[in-house]
């Protein structure tokens, strides 16, 4: 039967299915490391995690390892973790940590003693007579891999023919760096190893649909329906903004809903502060606070919202934070977050931002390393010295811990003999069929499927 013709539609706006051998299979976890994580651009740290020359951060995906280090003032560079020796690492995980910092002048292999300046040539070889003129510098020097920068995070890419950086993101830049996200610094960072595929982490947090359950707390504060939108590689997604409401209400700095803006924006913020400890920060929440004596009972929404963001940008301008002037319609425009394929999420605002990250763990497609950090705009020197911190589950903050209820019960669903594949909402969860449509592009199967 013929469909009716109902003009242009958005990309990825028919319902789909997704078949379950991404997330469960063993054979499609062994294929992704070849296929995937050796052909896409990473985020793999921030900029300010290596100020100094010598300062090193190192970086794991699957079996392969990177040394990501600063060899100039304005110069980062990443080589394999590996000596051309005998194959062992140059750096090793700490037990416990999630990777390997420090500052180091050479990298110096453990095992026979070859070491390496910070450009990746050999520099110290016991015997190199021995080999007969047959190890060059080519032989000896450490395997480079592709590093870029944006938003500032550093990316890192093994394909040595990988497309330029701020190629694959786009658009992404384009929408975001007017939020100058550069400028923010951790103000935590957690990770974790938990019991489901990466993919299905990462799916928890990349749409809005759940939000009026998983989180029902939350509708006491508004409407939650959120919209999905691909952009070829990415998505992103957004809140409906109520109507003829300032285009900051489809992002994540929104008033609180019912008879009074003032107080229930203030609930709002002290809810979200106390039980997700993201997505707002103290100046906002105290602000919000000051909204009753500031303001008559009966003022509009539009204009609680207006004072409310401009009290807090001119307190925290006062300490020396200044927030970017961003254009409200760019801001709806930009929406919530920002899914980067294939593993990265940004949640942006203009002074403050929530990111997630996923990434297998040992191959086993029943688990994988989970992140989130919360970053924020601090005066100059006086963001809080941070580190990624092992957490477990149950010590995440509550609104977190429900998302995480689910994650390992769908992986364990999924494998039922019952169930038929996802069907993502084609409005609200299109960030899902755009991972996988991009994901089978790289795989060569797994494509969604309009329904039969």
């Amino acid at each position: 039967m013929n469909k009716p013709d109902t003009g242009p539609r958005e990309p990825l706006s028919e319902p789909r299915t997704i078949p379950v051998e991404a997330f469960i299979s063993p054979d499609y976890a062994k294929a992704e490391e070849k296929k995937l994580w050796r052909k896409v651009w990473l985020q793999a740290g921030r900029v300010e995690e290596i100020p100094e020359v010598g300062n090193y951060l190192t970086y794991e995906i699957t079996t392969d390892s990177v040394i990501i280090t600063r060899t100039s003032e304005d110069t980062i560079s990443a080589y394999y973790n590996v000596c051309p020796h005998r194959g062992r690492r140059l750096i090793d995980t700490p037990p416990g940590e999630r990777n390997a910092v420090g500052k180091k002048r050479n990298f110096i292999c453990g095992f026979h003693g070859w070491g390496f300046n910070l450009d990746g040539e050999n520099i110290a070889l016991l015997e190199k007579q021995d080999w007969q003129g047959a190890l060059t510098e080519a032989r000896t020097h450490l395997t480079p891999v592709k590093v870029g920068t944006w938003g500032g995070w550093i990316w890192i890419n093994l394909d040595p023919n990988a497309e330029p950086l701020l190629d694959y993101l786009a658009p992404v830049p384009e929408m975001l760096n007017p939020f100058q996200l550069q400028n923010m610094r951790y103000r935590w960072r957690k990770w974790l190893v938990f019991d489901c595929n990466w993919k299905v982490a990462l799916e928890a947090f990349a749409e809005t649909y759940h939000v009026n359950t998983t989180h029902p707390e939350f509708l006491q504060f508004g409407n939650f329906r959120g919209w999905s939108r691909s952009h070829g590689l990415h998505a992103h997604i957004g809140y409906e903004a109520p109507k003829e409401m300032d285009q900051n209400q489809a992002a994540k700095l929104r008033l609180g809903s019912g008879a009074d803006a003032r107080i229930s924006t203030a609930k709002t913020q002290v809810f979200t502060w106390e039980n997700a400890n993201t997505n707002t920060t103290e100046t906002l929440v105290n602000a919000a606070i000051r909204l009753k004596d500031e303001l008559p009972e009966g003022t509009p929404p539009d204009q609680v919202l207006k004072h409310w963001l401009e009290s807090a940008r001119r307190v925290d301008a006062e300490r020396g934070v200044v927030w970017p002037v961003v254009d409200p319609k760019d801001v709806g425009k930009s929406g919530t977050a920002w899914q980067i394929f294939p593993n990265f999420q940004i949640g942006h605002a203009v002074n403050n931002m929530l990111c997630y990250s996923a990434r297998p763990y040992k191959g086993d497609p029943d688990k994988c390393y989970f992140e989130a950090a919360v970053y924020q705009l601090y005066p100059e020197g006086e963001a809080p010295d941070t580190k990624w911190e092992y957490t477990a589950p149950t010590d995440w903050p509550p609104v977190l811990q429900q998302d995480f209820d689910n994650m390992a019960a769908v992986q364990q669903g999924m494998k039922s003999a019952g169930f038929t594949g996802t069907k993502p909402n084609p409005y609200a969860e299109r960030s899902v069929v755009n991972l996988h449509t991009n994901l089978a592009k790289y795989m060569g199967i797994g494509e969604p499927r309009e329904y039969d």
